[in-house]
């Protein structure tokens, strides 16, 4: 006992350890990959961001150049009048046809100490000198970004120099565009990214929910991010995972991911992505969880096979002293015993290759031909470089593998022992699974069945495998007879009349040579020594129907070929058993 204890823990041991060692290996393996995958979509979402903004400040520059917006700024420059008096409509409405052209928001010309020369209808006579207006007049290109404190939308700001033709500073023009604008590309993307800028806010994003939010403690600038502006929600939790440390964290960032980030510094950023590694461990633990189902079932076949020799083993020491105690009394028998055991030996044989033959190899014998014939197909389309119709043939090359474990699992099924008494047994399910595993058997012989389900509950008193043994033998007749037939179609039907319930199947065969003997043992009109059968099977039924309190009858039918009716008696609602059920 204790010997069994200390290999079962043994064994669950090594179940243990190699689940857990295929779970780090695959989500290792899998985590890498989201990693690759995820630096490669910041990549591109960081690519396309810059570059959509350096499109803008190009824009700003060539604004810059125009010759009216010179020409303005200079006249400002050298007259030194007032900036209102030197609003010009005409500049402010080409600025504003460069910005819809190039879809910023607004373009301004302000004068080096804030005037305003041109510009939007309704703008100030004068702007605060920000961070990137002030770069501009020293003479190089400016930007920045804030959330308007009016509208509260998120805006970029590019600020370039006009340059007199003397060689000084003596304008800038201002560009702003919506931030929404350049991020609305990346909003299909399935993994979220956002571009964080030296507060640790996240100004843009791919989702919604991600965009204006901080770290706990962040203290944004007032300047850029008015009073209000800014949540924090941008907390991220790590776990060490596999050797990889993942985060997770709310909303759009909920679950387990790897983050990837990138620093921009021509936009004075920084993106973050985070690829979900829900798949990739969803990946791994089926394969651990396969892994070990599969140690378990073999160590499960192992202690079978230990436990039944075992048993073997105990078995025959008990037979064996037996045997020694009993040779005197025994001897005179010996030799008919063993003339008798050879006979049944032989009668098993003979009867376990009967039921493969006739079960097993009937039904499963196409779909290997079918598997052979797709995979030699797959193995021809891969060498000519067409994968996805060799993908395609591999597809079908499981679906006969599933057909086969379905054949498999009605032929147990059938197999089963049963020595119960009758009990309550629906019809039409056990017509329909005779129907199924006879399936393939019906389609190569280019049967075809006519079979209507009762519109009634047809529940009648017998045993589920025997009756299905029943129903199998008289399809299977069916179809043998009809062979060579020029119209092979067998119609079954469920009729009741009073209490008894009727089952017929008529064929198109020639029909019943001799009605008054196809019951009785041994007889068949079938070639002798032949492989389909020794008469016995018409003879088991009627006897298994007769042990039901049925009966089975066979006749020709006036129209041609054979007729077979089952007769059972159905089965009343007292007559319900403990433990019954009705398939």
């Amino acid at each position: 006992m204790l010997g069994r204890v200390a290999v079962l823990l043994i064994w669950i041991a090594l179940t243990l350890a190699a689940s857990i060692g295929v779970w780090r290996v695959s989500a290792r393996d899998g985590l890498d990959r989201i990693a690759a995958q995820g630096a490669s979509d910041l990549r591109l979402a960081s690519d396309r961001l810059v570059a959509a903004l350096l499109q803008f400040r190009e824009v700003a520059v060539l604004a810059a150049d125009h010759p009216d917006v010179v020409a303005l700024a200079e006249s400002f420059a050298s007259e030194g009048r007032a900036s209102g008096a030197w609003r010009d409509a005409a500049v402010s409405l080409t600025l504003q046809r460069l910005a819809d052209h190039a879809g910023a928001r607004d373009v301004w010309l302000i004068a080096p100490g804030g005037a305003v020369l041109a510009g939007p209808e309704g703008a100030p006579a004068r702007l605060p000198m920000s961070r990137a207006l002030g770069r501009a007049a020293q003479g190089a290109t400016g930007f920045d970004h804030f959330v308007d404190p009016a509208t509260g939308g998120r805006l970029f700001s590019f600020a370039a120099p006009v340059f007199s033709r003397a060689g000084g500073v003596v304008g800038i023009v201002l560009l702003r565009l919506a931030a929404s604008d350049v991020e609305a590309e990346g909003r299909g993307n399935p993994v979220p990214v956002w571009f964080t800028d030296a507060d640790g806010v996240s100004f843009l994003a791919n989702r919604s929910d991600l965009v204006l939010l901080s770290t706990e403690g962040a203290q944004p600038d007032p300047a850029i991010y008015p009073a209000g502006s800014v949540s924090h929600g941008l907390r991220l939790r790590s776990h060490d995972l596999a050797g990889q440390k993942l985060v997770a964290g709310t909303g759009s960032l909920g679950g387990l991911g790897l983050e990837v980030s990138r620093d921009l510094p021509v936009i004075e950023m920084q993106g973050h992505a985070l690829a979900s590694a829900a798949p990739v461990l969803r990946s791994a633990r089926l394969a651990a969880l396969s892994t070990a189902a599969g140690f378990l079932a073999m160590g499960a076949v192992l202690f079978a096979l230990w436990e039944r020799r075992r048993a073997l083993a105990v078995a025959n020491a008990v037979l064996e002293a037996r045997v020694t105690a009993r040779t005197a009394e025994l001897s005179a028998a010996n030799e008919e015993l063993r003339r008798a055991q050879a006979e049944l030996v032989q009668a098993g044989k003979l009867s376990a290759l009967g039921q493969m033959s006739a079960g097993i190899s009937h039904e499963l014998n196409q779909p290997l031909m079918a598997i052979s014939s797709y995979a030699e197909n797959a193995e021809l389309l891969l060498e000519r470089g067409r994968a996805q119709e060799a993908g395609e043939t591999l597809g079908k090359i499981g679906a006969m593998a599933r057909r086969m474990g379905r054949i498999i699992r009605n032929l147990r099924a059938f197999a089963r022992q049963e020595s119960e008494p009758a009990t309550r047994v629906g019809l039409a399910a056990v017509v329909e699974s005779a129907l199924e595993m006879l399936d393939q058997r019906l389609e190569r012989a280019g049967v075809t069945v006519d079979w209507r389900r009762p519109d009634f509950p047809a529940i009648v008193m017998g045993g589920e495998v025997r009756l299905s043994q029943v129903v199998i033998n008289l399809i299977s007749n069916a179809i043998d007879a009809m062979e060579g037939q020029p119209e092979r179609r067998l119609t079954v039907r469920i009729a009741r009349e009073d209490d008894i319930v009727r089952l017929t199947l008529r064929d198109t065969g020639p029909g019943i040579a001799d009605p008054e003997r196809i019951f009785d043992p041994f007889y068949s009109t079938k070639e002798a020594g032949s492989s389909e059968g020794l008469g016995l099977g018409l003879s088991i039924s009627y006897g298994l129907v007769q042990g039901f309190g049925g009966n089975l009858r066979g006749e020709n039918d006036p129209r041609g070929g054979a007729v077979f009716t089952v007769e059972l008696r159905e089965a009343k609602e007292r007559e319900v058993m403990e433990g019954e059920v009705i398939a």
